[in-house]
């Protein structure tokens, strides 16, 4: 689990939801789960939990995209630390993640995928990212 400097806001993958108690230790509010592939982990009763099963790449229904981006700035918006995760947190986590950054904060398209990378690696899928930004058009 990473956080995004300057925001309510870490990204992860699955293994980081299969320990609860992590969650909370790390103030963790909310959980925005995009792993289509993935079954639920089942998460304590203090949690939000929300899940909008993505796949990587294209196909996803726009409102559903629609939905998991604004979810995610409404979070950041009322300043709720949220962990945003997928299988292996590398394209739909960094995708939504900057897609919401865009919605709350106002940045670039540039910028918000920046700054959800950071010093990490990240794959985001092309098709997902035009996806993305076509369904926030």
């Amino acid at each position: 689990m990473r956080q995004v400097e300057g925001y309510p806001l870490c990204l992860g993958n699955v293994s980081d939801v299969r320990n609860p108690q992590s969650l909370l230790t790390a103030g963790i509010g909310a959980v925005v789960d995009l792993a289509a592939n993935e079954s639920p982990e089942p998460l304590p009763r203090e949690l939000v939990h929300c899940r909008f099963p993505l796949i990587d790449g294209a196909e996803n229904p726009a409102w559903l995209l629609r939905n998991a981006v604004h979810t995610v700035a409404a979070l950041l918006r009322a300043d709720v630390q949220t962990l945003v995760y997928c299988g292996a947190g590398m394209s739909r986590t960094p995708a939504i993640a900057a897609a919401a950054l865009i919605v709350a904060a106002g940045c670039s398209p540039a910028e918000a995928l920046a700054c959800v990378a950071g010093e990490r690696a990240s794959d985001v899928s092309p098709a997902l990212w035009d996806d993305v930004q076509s369904a926030l058009a």
